[in-house]
């Protein structure tokens, strides 16, 4: 092997390998733990915004369902 393989070759071991390993290792044990319980309370907020955000779209579409019965036919 030439030097100018080895080179690159011992900078990539020494350096970037063990750190690879490291930032892998650290979000594969970060994603073990699950949600923080902030993450959690986040999720559960969004989820009741996305129900509430759900009734509504049925509200109006139960409104124009009365007040233009060909609503869906017209706009798919």
């Amino acid at each position: 092997m030439s030097s100018f393989f080895v080179a690159p070759l011992i900078v990539f071991l020494i350096f970037v390998a063990p750190l690879w390993l490291l930032l892998h290792y650290r979000s594969k044990r970060k994603v073990a733990h699950g949600l923080s319980s902030d993450e959690l309370e986040q999720l559960k907020s969004l989820a009741e915004r996305a129900e509430s955000v759900q009734q509504r779209v049925k509200t109006l579409e139960k409104i124009l369902d009365a007040e233009a019965p060909n609503w869906r036919r017209d706009h798919g």
